[in-house]
């Protein structure tokens, strides 16, 4: 048996010379026929899951469809979710840096270039009893800190993102928003805008939390966490954003399979394990398969 692979709604065989004919569009919905699962040997596939936690893969496996132990398109998934997350890093990185500058030059105007230090800006911080407290995130960070350009990447994102509320607007924001994020100019209101910098940074900070804790981000919408991140860093520099869009990887990889190799590198590796192999060891689609599972992992 041949594997049939599917390119859009075209079908293709592998021919016993390595090649590639077209067959008829058919439905096919999963290209990991019986023969492609005893190609990949049970125990690669089992390791990884036991190791990663059956719990933590059944959230991958639900969603990749998932029927057997010997189905690799979980392991593949929890892959591509780490990969897209880790590249994920570059854009996040530079909007937080950003974000931070912006508003530490707002505060500046204020407060003064030590703005950390004034009483006047610690005074005017929410003081929560419960959840987190910027007045004692600032406090904290200050005594570990002799400058302002340490304490700035010190405090959390939530404190830059706490900074965009309205109760900032009188002292900060009616003033300096559009002074320091330059390239807002436009109908919408200073209040509103706040406002909607507020929401795509809570947004922004629930992906970057979810990152950072390992958590799945494959079933959000990624090309819409990338918009609101690119629109930020716009907002303070449309030279900064081009460079970030051009850093980054995430756009690429989104356009990759989820739950399997692509068909291209596939074929890619097939070739070269045909070119390796001995005449008469092995066949097209042993090639197939192996190249299947080494794009995978497992082999």
């Amino acid at each position: 048996m041949r594997p049939t692979v599917t390119v859009g709604l075209i079908n293709y065989r592998m021919s016993a010379g390595g090649g590639l004919s077209q067959q008829a569009p058919r439905l096919v919905v999963s290209r990991y026929s019986e023969s492609t699962e005893m190609s990949i040997t049970r125990p690669p596939l089992q390791i990884i899951r036991h190791s990663l936690s059956l719990p933590r893969m059944s959230t991958f496996e639900t969603a990749a469809g998932v029927t057997n132990d010997a189905d690799p398109r979980a392991v593949a998934l929890y892959a591509w979710n780490a990969r897209v997350s880790a590249a994920f890093l570059v854009p996040l990185h530079i909007c937080e840096v950003v974000i931070r500058n912006a508003a530490s030059e707002a505060l500046e105007h204020v407060y003064g270039p030590r703005w950390p230090w004034q009483i006047g800006f610690e005074q005017s911080l929410p003081n929560p009893r419960t959840g987190y407290n910027p007045q004692r995130d600032l406090q904290n960070t200050r005594s570990r800190v002799t400058t302002t350009g340490k304490a700035i990447p010190e405090l959390k994102f939530v404190f830059w993102q706490k900074l965009f509320t309205s109760r900032h607007d009188h002292r900060l924001w009616d003033t300096y928003l559009r002074q320091v994020f330059p390239n807002t100019v436009g109908s919408t209101t200073v209040s509103d805008l706040r406002e909607s910098i507020y929401d795509d940074l809570e947004q922004v900070r629930t992906l970057r939390n979810r990152i950072a804790h390992h958590e799945p981000v494959f079933a959000r919408n990624l090309q819409d966490d990338l918009s609101k991140i690119t629109s930020l860093i716009e907002y303070r520099a449309k030279e900064t954003a081009k460079w970030m869009i051009a850093n980054q990887q995430v756009k690429s990889i989104m356009m990759e399979p989820r739950i399997e190799p692509p068909f291209l590198k596939i074929a890619t590796e097939a070739y070269y394990l045909w070119r390796a192999r001995e005449e008469g060891h092995g066949s097209a689609e042993g090639d197939w398969h192996l190249a299947e599972a080494r794009l995978l992992g497992l082999a």
